[in-house]
């Protein structure tokens, strides 16, 4: 029987800050400057911006399907969800870092969730998800490649 060898799988990008940033923190600034800066934490006016249409599209069926600003926001993380589970095979050392700064984010997320009337919206609650997804995907990824670098 013949045996393969092992190879060491590395992304790499070409900027250790790309590493070390944590790409859920984008939704959570983009929802903090809307609620903030331009609803003024308005709890109405920040539900009826998220229920407003972001775009609609004509199918070739005749139907027209269309996507709330939350929807987006929720697709978008999901999209920044997965990059982040990809990141989290690279470097050992830049992976702790990305995984405090991670904590530190959901964190954040719970705070500005429970404590702010107009960040207490389904939307923000499926961001603080991610995030916590991320948090422990990450940790998982990196024990159990740490323990394939030791046998």
């Amino acid at each position: 029987m013949t045996r393969y060898r092992e190879r060491k799988i590395r992304l790499k990008s070409s900027s250790p800050t790309f590493d070390v940033f944590p790409l859920l923190l984008l939704p959570m600034l983009y929802f903090n400057f809307m609620a903030i800066a331009v609803y003024g934490m308005d709890t109405a006016a920040v539900n009826t911006w998220l229920a407003s249409s972001a775009f609609k599209l004509t199918m070739f069926s005749g139907a027209v399907w269309s996507m709330t600003q939350a929807d987006v926001i929720v697709a978008a993380g999901m999209g920044l969800l997965f990059i982040e589970v990809l990141k989290s095979i690279g470097s050992p050392m830049l992976s702790l870092v990305n995984h405090g700064i991670a904590v530190m984010t959901l964190l954040v997320y719970v705070v500005e969730f429970i404590s702010f009337p107009a960040f207490t919206v389904s939307t923000f609650f499926l961001l603080a998800l991610m995030q916590l997804i991320d948090v422990i995907a990450g940790y998982t990824i990196t024990i159990v490649a740490s323990r394939g670098l030791t046998r």
